[in-house]
């Protein structure tokens, strides 16, 4: 790997032990075995070094959740359904981190513009995203699905036996349907 690569690895790494707010510049370039210089030199900035660092992080995830997804592309809707979000729901355990620091940024974006464009951007590659894996092409099912996937990592971070199960989700967003239709 080259600096550029060491660098991202170190950010992310810091990002999930200490989270936005506590990385310093240093704590990166130590582990990424570089000087200081180097963070300027590849990314501008310390922010915008977290900010791809928690990008690729984010597409990082996303590929992993679309690639297991991609496996239950034959199920029947509604199992697919109860699948994907058996799926998404377990990946908050083994991403819990990146969903923390995720959050963790939430308060601090309207003082952070790039790092709010980035969000943006990122929120509108997921709706998007998430309105194909569905494959339902109505305006806003991939907006309700994000919305659905950060209530539901909110809930986990907050109470991970409390949250609800792929099932019922399931048959919550059944009856409401059948109540709304």
């Amino acid at each position: 790997m080259g600096n550029r690569e060491d660098l991202l690895t170190a950010a992310k790494g810091s990002l999930f032990e200490k989270g936005y707010a506590r990385t310093t510049a240093r704590d990166i370039a130590s582990t990424a075995g570089v000087s200081l210089s180097a963070i300027g030199y590849h990314f501008g900035s310390k922010d915008q070094l977290l900010t791809v660092a928690l990008r690729q992080a984010v597409e990082e995830w996303n590929d992993d959740l679309t690639a297991a997804l991609a496996a239950g592309d034959e199920t029947a809707p509604a199992e697919r359904f109860e699948q994907t979000w058996q799926h998404i729901m377990g990946s908050f355990a083994s991403n819990g981190r990146l969903w923390a620091v995720q959050f963790e940024l939430l308060g601090s974006l309207e003082h952070q513009p790039e790092l709010r464009a980035a969000f943006a951007d990122a929120n509108e590659q997921a709706r998007e995203a998430l309105a194909m894996l569905v494959g339902v092409d109505a305006p806003g099912v991939g907006g309700l699905f994000h919305a659905l996937i950060g209530g539901l990592a909110a809930q986990w971070l907050v109470d991970p036996a409390g949250v609800p199960t792929a099932a019922e989700l399931r048959t919550a967003i059944t009856a409401m349907a059948a109540r709304i239709a």
